[in-house]
């Protein structure tokens, strides 16, 4: 029976392919199989968003995306959702955000809640509504659940590994690719390339948050040269030509990841991932055979002169191995099914 599912992004983010973060990726993904597989598929995200299902758009405020903004576009998206459900017929609310909390539907059915992030970024008391089925997106991540958490799913990430192919010509550069904010550490990525001497691309997106612009702005810019470029945000074609031609991608980030689709899309390419040693990257990368897992801007540039050594065709091989995006989209759709079962039988045990 086909299902119609309300997904809901978070707030402040656009959605579209050339969006930088891992949360908008995955909703855009699941959004794209609920279309193929012949289900409803509605999603409320910022305006200038794009989707293959319904797009209900929400205006955001354009200035500076402080601490106002960020409860005017909650306040927006809590109305608009809320539009949505009384529109609809929605078996399925599926949140993305990390402040999901503020605009969370107060509604009888059932709420999946994927956790992109860090389990103590999220206030505790988010984890104990009812109606409300949390996903975890690796096992690292799960481990360190709260004991107010109830973990229905661990569901890792995938990517679409027929958008992502190993080049024939590789460049001799190193790449940096995601946002540019204080926990993705681009600033160390910059001194293991200095050190080296390798050439750094640096591609993303500063987010108007003031806390981005100011490291951007103390951190990365005054580094910046011929060696050293920031060349903004990419997507489509073009992010997969810089990874298929990149000697390696760099992942530096000081925060526990809880997953890692660039990684992914880098072995998808052939492409060796040297990451910090941290969070769910050491589930992904396999130290010394897919790239280096590291501690310190020392040993991220000593992994620099052992890339060349890494079998780019072995990081293909490991991306189809476990990287396709097939068994995650399968595993979502079993669980939409699985809950909006479990609310149907509660709503006849109630009536």
């Amino acid at each position: 029976m086909p299902l119609t599912v309300l997904s809901v992004a978070y707030p402040l983010a656009r959605v579209s392919g050339a969006t930088a973060g891992g949360a908008e990726q995955v909703l855009l993904e699941l959004d794209r199989m609920l279309v193929e597989q012949g289900h409803r598929s509605i999603v409320v995200a910022a305006a200038g968003s794009r989707c293959s299902g319904l797009l209900t758009p929400v205006a955001i405020p354009e200035s500076v995306l402080d601490e106002r903004a960020k409860r005017e576009a909650q306040r927006r998206f809590r109305l608009t959702i809320r539009d949505a459900l009384r529109r609809y017929e929605v078996d399925v609310a599926h949140m993305h955000g990390i402040d999901f909390d503020e605009y969370c539907p107060d509604w009888e059915g059932p709420v999946v809640v994927t956790l992109h992030l860090p389990l103590d970024w999220y206030p505790q008391s988010a984890f104990t509504k009812r109606n409300r089925y949390f996903v975890c997106v690796s096992c690292s991540q799960a481990h360190t659940a709260p004991r107010e958490l109830q973990v229905s799913k661990i569901i890792p990430n995938g990517v679409d590994l027929d958008g992502f192919c190993p080049s024939a010509r590789q460049g001799n550069y190193v790449l940096v690719l995601g946002r540019i904010c204080p926990e993705k550490g681009t600033h160390l990525a910059i001194e293991a390339a200095r050190e080296t001497g390798d050439a750094l691309l640096i591609a993303g997106t500063v987010f108007d948050y003031p806390e981005h612009r100011a490291y951007f702005e103390q951190w990365v810019r005054p580094k910046l040269g011929d060696r050293i470029r920031f060349i903004g945000s990419v997507g489509g074609k073009r992010k997969v030509a810089l990874l298929a031609g990149a000697k390696c991608l760099l992942i530096p980030s000081l925060a526990r990841e809880t997953s890692s689709l660039t990684a992914m899309e880098a072995m998808a390419c052939g492409t060796p991932v040297i990451a910090w040693k941290s969070g769910a990257l050491k589930e992904i990368v396999a130290n010394e055979r897919t790239g280096f897992l590291v501690s310190s801007v020392e040993e991220m540039a000593a992994a620099l002169g052992n890339v060349s050594k890494m079998d780019r065709h072995e990081c293909r091989r490991e991306a189809e191995r476990r990287f396709s995006n097939r068994s995650m989209l399968a595993a979502y759709l079993r669980l939409y099914a699985e809950v909006g079962e479990r609310s149907s039988v509660a709503e006849l045990q109630a009536a």
